[in-house]
C-alpha cells in the first residue's frame, strides 16, 4: 500500500492487523509540541492517514479508485506523550458510489482511551 508523502515525512508505519491497516507513529523531535508532548497537527496527519490507508485499502478490494478529501473534523480527547508511539486506525462508516464516510482513532497504551478521533468525508471516484 503508498501512503501519501506526508506520512513518509511523519515517519508512520503500517502494521496489520488481520486485514486492518494500523499506522503507528514513533514520538520524535519532528512530532514534538511542547517538551515531551505530540504536536496536534501530527495527531491530525496520523489520523487523516489512518483514514486514507482504510479506504484505499477496501477501493483495492473493490476495483481500485481515487479519493478527494471533502472534509476532516479532529477532536483532541486527551494529551499525546513521548513515552509510546501513537496508534491510529480508520474505520469506514459508509462507502457509497461516490462518497466515503469515516472515522479514525488515535490511540497511546490503550485503544479504549483514545487521544484523539476524526470524522472524514471523501469524494470517491471508483475505476
Amino acid at each position: 500500500m503508498v501512503l501519501p508523502p506526508y506520512a513518509e515525512w511523519l515517519g508512520c508505519s503500517i502494521e496489520w492487523v488481520g486485514d486492518v491497516p494500523e499506522l503507528v507513529l514513533p514520538f520524535g523531535e519532528h512530532v514534538m509540541g511542547w517538551p515531551d508532548l505530540l504536536q496536534g497537527g501530527a495527531i491530525a496527519g496520523l489520523l487523516e492517514v489512518a483514514g486514507i490507508a482504510a479506504l484505499t485499502h477496501r477501493l483495492s478490494q473493490e476495483g481500485g479508485g481515487r479519493i478527494k478529501p471533502v472534509t476532516v473534523t479532529t477532536d483532541y480527547l486527551r494529551t499525546g506523550r513521548d513515552q509510546h508511539p501513537t496508534r491510529a486506525v480508520g474505520t469506514i462508516l459508509r462507502l457509497g458510489q461516490r462518497t466515503a464516510h469515516i472515522e479514525a482513532t488515535a490511540w497511546q497504551e490503550d485503544r479504549d482511551r483514545p487521544i484523539a478521533t476524526a470524522r472524514l468525508n471523501y469524494r470517491v471516484l471508483r475505476g
